[in-house]
């Protein structure tokens, strides 16, 4: 090989390494301890509230405990808590779908690109 090819060739492997690592960081931003945080403090609310929900049923009909909130009042109110967090899960499965997606373009693209210079590199051999 060439001095010329072999300098290309370094040349593109160093971009690769810098685009690889440009993705590390991008998904490190998504996955990062911020949205974990976010995350656990949320699921932590609905379950209070549900458990809450659930305690004070049972309070109310094996205590006869006098609560403010209906039997059926509170089933909704759980119902809807419930409702919330499963179009919640869903919404943050969408974004990683498309962040998936949108990496899986790039790599193909990426790999189209290489594909078509190594043909023309054998062109030129």
């Amino acid at each position: 090989m060439s001095e010329q090819k072999i300098t290309e060739l370094t040349e593109e492997l160093k971009q690769f390494q810098a685009e690889k690592e440009k993705i590390r960081m991008i998904v490190g931003q998504i996955g990062g301890r911020v949205s974990e945080k976010n995350e656990r403090i949320l699921n932590v609310i609905f379950i209070s509230l549900l458990v809450l929900l659930f305690a004070g049923d049972i309070a109310r009909h094996f205590f006869h405990v006098r609560m403010p909130v209906d039997t059926l009042f509170s089933i909704e109110i759980g119902l809807l808590l419930v409702s919330m967090k499963i179009i919640w899960m869903i919404h943050k499965q969408t974004k990683v779908e498309h962040f998936q997606f949108w990496i899986l373009n790039s790599i193909e693209f990426r790999l189209e690109q290489m594909s078509h210079d190594i043909k023309e590199l054998k062109k030129n051999k």
